[in-house]
């Protein structure tokens, strides 16, 4: 008769039987832990995340909404010459700045007016395309001045509020 296998099998199961059951976690009776949280829901990503450019229709500046990533103040001004996004266009929006003032480089003064320089000389840019440089700036702009700058080559259009 052969009991050292079995007797092995039986201490095994016997061990884990103790390491189980051993685990050291008792039961207990509900932990009081405060009040449950209060006050506004924090926003949604979706709402966090909304933008404003502006663009043109009808031959007039136009506030669009979008929802995407924080965006850098010259990305979000690079929106501007990428032009509007398809549904946009079926909406009738165009775009006056041209894809030659990317990359923009941007810059707060001491005195919190917002200096845009494109790429483009600030004298080839239409009436149209100044304002949207300057509405999307102040839009994008933490502060809130709302004074804008727009300077290429040396000439300055500014500083200006946004006219829309």
């Amino acid at each position: 008769m052969r009991t050292g296998p079995a007797r092995r099998v039986l201490a095994a199961g016997l061990v884990s039987l103790v390491a189980v059951s051993g685990c050291g976690v008792q039961p207990s009776d509900a932990i009081p832990a405060g009040d449950p949280p209060s006050g506004p829901v924090a926003p949604t990503i979706a709402q966090a995340m909304k933008f404003t450019i502006y663009l043109v229709k009808d031959g007039r500046l136009r506030a669009v909404t979008r929802t995407g990533l924080r965006l850098p103040q010259a990305d979000t001004l690079a929106l501007l010459a990428a032009g509007p996004t398809p549904t946009e266009q079926t909406r009738g929006f165009t775009t006056e700045v041209p894809p030659g003032a990317v990359p923009f480089s941007v810059t707060v003064g001491p005195s919190g007016i917002v200096a845009v320089n494109p790429s483009t000389p600030a004298r080839e840019l239409s009436a149209l395309a100044i304002a949207q440089i300057v509405c999307t700036a102040a839009a994008a702009t933490p502060e809130g001045s709302g004074r804008v700058t727009v300077v290429g080559a040396g000439r300055g259009a500014g500083p200006r509020d946004c006219p829309g």
